[in-house]
């Protein structure tokens, strides 16, 4: 198929959204699906779900994108990907625009999506850039296996020979395409992107700069807008399915064929995160403050929809209703609206089905917890409740025998306290939740962080431990680092991505290679080793 690049927009209306499969822009048949502004209920844009052939889509990306992404070394794939931050880059102020139009976002949320994105591809197109003009990864070194010391073992990274099908959710359009897509390209592995539908114009409109601009090979991005329908009928072995979602999506997707049949699965799923206060602070301690601060911020942030954010608060018994009443009056100068005035410091959630399922959560968690602080929708800025799809700050109280705030996890601007009485309380509290994406725990006692990391480890993917030493120099409970790890076990997914090299592993086979010196040197002098 020919690459047509030039993304198609329709004069007559608002912009229209279409798949980009095989090289080129793909029109579907079905009724275009609005896509609207979530603070004001207009619509801002259409998508048109392709009726593409997905089966000849993946197979264009397996034989065109990943034969040219291979024939580079990771030092030229590093290169593709600083052209993508570029022309991100350049257009940085039409995106936080779409941003805000599209997905309720103040400029300082959309700025965590968008430059979350750059700097990731930036972050990536360094690392291969010191991985070098190789092809390869080496696992170790390699070791003598036989009574003949000719005879060694070497664990080699062999880019997979399929393609990347990452499927993206609605709260991170801009970082949740990239940060998958700079690893997989620079891995060699050719990408095709699902957005999800709501919030898809962001990906939408990126992906058609870079493919005018970038100068990648053809078939080593594609996009794939509206619903999944039978793609993952057509994926199969060196193929990759990378989930962002919800765990009720994530368990569908288990049970479908093709990963009996030994396809690839990374997934990262809802996660009732914890920020936790550690024994023996006081109100006028540091920890308090920090806890405070990071709590406020975690769910106003993108209004708490974040895979991230901090659901529950476990705080000393003595201390749960201080915490409450602080968290409380930080909550309540909250200005939440219409993200257009530049004064509102909390948006709208995405959608309208969105603010459904945030309510229904709050009144779950109110079966056994008290509501201590709700914002009030009488003073939203420039915006109308009934229109705009708007749930304010809410805070819960619960008892150490609530069991709805381990297992409801409400995604908005919504968190709980939770009261412990001793040091084993509270981290069998912290592990109810079940496998958790991050847990921040703050104090000033470095030997009690340091048996929090023991402890949590088991259950967490991440652990923020802030002592007052780094409490203004931490990213954040909530920002997911392109060097370290993400993802959780349990309810999280089970799933594992970015880390740096360790991110790489997805999108290689690990190769046990068995033979002479002499074919070993050879392969040592063609790989990075991982391990450095």
């Amino acid at each position: 198929m020919p690459n047509e690049s030039s993304s198609p927009q329709d004069p007559s209306g608002p912009v229209l959204l279409q798949s980009f499969l095989g090289g080129q822009w793909v029109r579907g048949d079905d009724s275009p699906i609005p896509l609207h502004n979530p603070a004001t209920g207009d619509v801002v844009a259409r998508l048109s779900p392709g009726r593409a052939d997905l089966a000849q889509a993946l197979q264009f990306a397996r034989g065109q994108g990943g034969p040219a992404l291979r024939g580079l070394t990771f030092a030229a794939r590093a290169q593709l990907l600083g052209r993508i931050a570029e022309v991100l880059n350049a257009e940085r102020g039409r995106w936080l625009e779409i941003a805000r139009i599209n997905s309720g976002n103040t400029a300082a949320d959309a700025a965590i999506d968008i430059d979350g994105a750059i700097g990731t591809l930036k972050y990536f197109a360094k690392l291969g850039g010191q991985i070098g003009e190789v092809q390869l990864l080496t696992d170790g070194d390699s070791g003598r296996i036989a009574r003949d010391p000719n005879l060694e073992a070497l664990h080699i990274g062999v880019p997979l020979d399929g393609v990347a099908v990452h499927i993206n959710a609605f709260n991170f359009p801009a970082w949740g395409l990239w940060e998958k897509a700079a690893v997989s390209l620079l891995a060699g592995v050719p990408v095709l992107a699902k957005p999800a539908t709501a919030t898809a114009w962001l990906a939408h409109d990126m992906v058609a700069s870079v493919v005018d601009q970038a100068g990648l090979p053809p078939g080593s991005l594609s996009l794939l807008a509206g619903p999944v329908g039978g793609l993952l009928d057509h994926v199969g072995l060196g193929d990759v399915v990378a989930f962002t979602g919800s765990a009720g999506t994530a368990q569908r997707l288990r049970a479908h064929a093709a990963f009996s049949r030994g396809v690839r699965l990374n997934l990262e799923t809802d996660s009732v995160n914890a920020a936790i206060l550690g024994p023996g602070q006081r109100v006028d301690a540091p920890a308090f403050t920090l806890l405070c601060r990071e709590i406020v911020r975690e769910m106003t942030s993108k209004a708490g929809q974040k895979c991230t954010a901090i659901r529950r608060v476990l705080v000393p018994r003595d201390m749960q209703a201080a915490i409450d009443d602080a968290l409380g009056a930080e909550l309540a100068r909250v200005i939440a609206g219409d993200p257009a005035n530049t004064t509102v410091t909390m948006g709208p959630l995405a959608t309208l089905a969105q603010r459904a399922a945030v309510e229904d959560g709050i009144a779950a968690l109110s079966g056994d917890c008290d509501v201590t602080f709700r914002g009030d929708p009488r003073a939203l800025v420039d915006a109308d409740p009934a229109r705009g799809a708007f749930v304010l700050p809410t805070l819960l109280r619960a008892s150490a025998r609530s069991s709805s705030p381990h297992q409801v996890e409400v995604f908005g601007p919504v968190a709980t306290t939770i009261p412990y009485s001793s040091e084993d309380e509270l981290f069998a509290l912290a592990r109810a939740g079940g496998g958790s994406l991050a847990a921040s725990v703050f104090s000033d006692d470095a030997q009690f962080l340091g048996r929090a990391a023991v402890a949590l480890g088991s259950t967490h993917g991440r652990l923020l431990l802030v002592d007052p030493s780094i409490g203004d120099s931490h990213a954040g409970h909530g920002i997911v680092l392109p060097s370290c790890t993400h993802g959780g076990p349990g309810r999280a997914g089970g799933g594992e991505e970015l880390g740096g090299l360790r991110g790489l592993w997805l999108y290689h086979q690990r190769v046990a290679v068995q033979t002479s010196r002499e074919v070993i040197g050879g392969l040592k002098s063609r790989g990075y080793n991982t391990w450095q």
